[in-house]
């Protein structure tokens, strides 16, 4: 991008000295005689987010002046305004520690709540499971009498049909 530079002649008494200058040339909207247009620069993301943070840390970190005087104790007219600002900073200061506080008491006791809640739950749990597993037990205890039982019943029905078929064949001899 080249740019075209401009000779200005300028006649700065009776005779005519010109001066010969480089200007660059002027845009033609602009209605500024200003040689530099000043533009404002633009923020990045990274640029935006320190300020933020820098924001935040002004405001969050109390600033500490030991040589303030009281609102009337031998101060000029001025030093009021410091003290009621100072005051003020105070007492800001000392209501986000409050709330600061309010709000871990809330989440400890939650938390304290909670957990008292998962202690119950758990142990009712373990009290059904314990039962679950002892009518399974007994369930599984009654079915293998039932199968003994059966399975006896047919060990007693083999013996007697052997002994019934012995008794035929010994019947044929």
């Amino acid at each position: 991008m080249s740019k075209e530079l401009q000779i200005v002649s300028s006649s700065t008494s009776s005779s005519d000295r010109t001066a010969i200058s480089a200007l660059p040339p002027r845009h033609p909207n602009t209605s500024s005689s200003a040689l530099v247009e000043y533009t404002p620069p633009v923020a990045s993301q990274e640029d935006e987010d320190l300020e933020v943070k820098l924001r935040r840390i002004i405001d969050l970190v109390p600033v500490r002046v030991n040589n303030t005087s009281g609102s009337s104790a031998g101060s000029g007219s001025g030093d009021f305004h410091q003290y009621r600002q100072m005051r003020r900073k105070e007492q800001d200061r000392l209501a986000r520690m409050d709330v600061d506080y309010q709000k871990r008491k809330e989440v400890t006791e939650f938390n304290k709540r909670r957990e008292e809640r998962l202690k119950e739950a758990e142990e009712r749990t373990a009290k059904k499971r314990l039962k679950r597993q002892k009518k399974k037990q007994k369930k599984q205890e009654k079915k293998i009498k039932l199968e003994a039982g059966d399975n006896e019943e047919h060990k007693q029905d083999q013996k007697t049909s052997e002994e019934d078929q012995d008794q035929d064949s010994g019947d044929d001899e």
